[in-house]
């Protein structure tokens, strides 16, 4: 990658409920914002959701993507919420030829909006709505090998000042949000947090070993009770592909009752990272 681009995989919460007021959001609502502050401002942003699974990589590459509620049972003002967003043809142009070039055929969808794994967290970070955006696609075999490929390939990407956001959750276990709190659960959730932090942070690891805890995440500690299903945490296996290194900073925040990590990393040697800043 040729130009300094910053990366960021969030867990963004359940829902629209950060944009409610939810109190069990709050952290994640200040964990948000706080970040965008340190950020410099993009010019455009790149977004992997959990929320979109396709065949192969697909690319939204209209510009004026329409919103997808996809969510149920909220309150009527869920679905009304507006994030007026442009998209970025010429960047969605520029993924789809990357992943094109490392033998990933890709796909452009001039017709999809964004779904909330967008809107929801950018409405917090950048409420303005004035930086493009694009979304990309998971594929649904979720391998977690050809996420990481799919980083790999977002390498070749030739955007000054853009921010790549890997929109999942760290821990993604829907019944235990819900279930009565038990020290057993909290326990299995911080181990898990921790083997995953160790993962993408340790930096005297070697990056073929952190491929390869990536690789086999679900030999983590707990891993299943965490990700019953691994779509929002495969955002992460693209960031890091795209990085290639150990994170420069780690974030946790207590969401719905659980801890749920967020980490960042900046390629390339351009301005004042995140890291520096904090």
């Amino acid at each position: 990658m040729s130009t300094d681009t910053d990366v960021l995989f969030i867990s963004h919460g359940g829902g629209p409920m950060p944009l409610l007021g939810d109190p069990g959001h709050r952290e994640m609502v200040d964990t948000l914002t706080d970040i965008a502050g340190k950020l410099k401002k993009p010019s455009a942003i790149l977004v992997i959701s959990a929320h979109w699974e396709a065949a192969v990589p697909t690319i939204t590459a209209g510009a004026s993507p329409k919103l997808i509620y996809d969510y149920y049972g909220f309150p009527p003002e869920s679905y009304e919420i507006q994030y007026p967003c442009p998209g970025e043809p010429a960047l969605a142009q520029q993924v789809g030829a990357a992943l094109d070039a490392a033998g990933l055929p890709a796909r452009l969808d001039h017709e999809r909006g964004f779904d909330h794994g967008l809107f929801v967290p950018l409405k917090l970070m950048y409420p303005e709505a004035d930086i493009p955006c694009v979304q990309l696609s998971l594929v649904n075999t979720l391998d977690p090998e050809t996420h990481l490929a799919i980083g790999r390939a977002l390498q070749a990407l030739d955007y000054d000042n853009l921010l790549v956001i890997g929109s999942g959750f760290s821990f993604h276990n829907m019944r235990a949000f819900y279930s009565t709190v038990s020290s057993e659960d909290g326990a299995r959730n911080r181990a898990f947090e921790a083997w995953l932090e160790e993962t993408c942070g340790d930096p005297s690891m070697s990056e073929s070993q952190r491929t390869e805890r990536l690789v086999h995440w679900d030999q983590a500690p707990y891993a299943r009770f965490c990700h019953p299903r691994e779509e929002h945490l495969l955002p992460l296996h693209v960031c890091y592909g795209l990085a290639g290194k150990a994170s420069d900073a780690h974030m946790s925040a207590r969401i719905i009752g659980k801890m749920s990590g967020m980490y960042y990393w900046r390629v390339g040697a351009g301005s004042e990272s995140l890291a520096a800043g904090r």
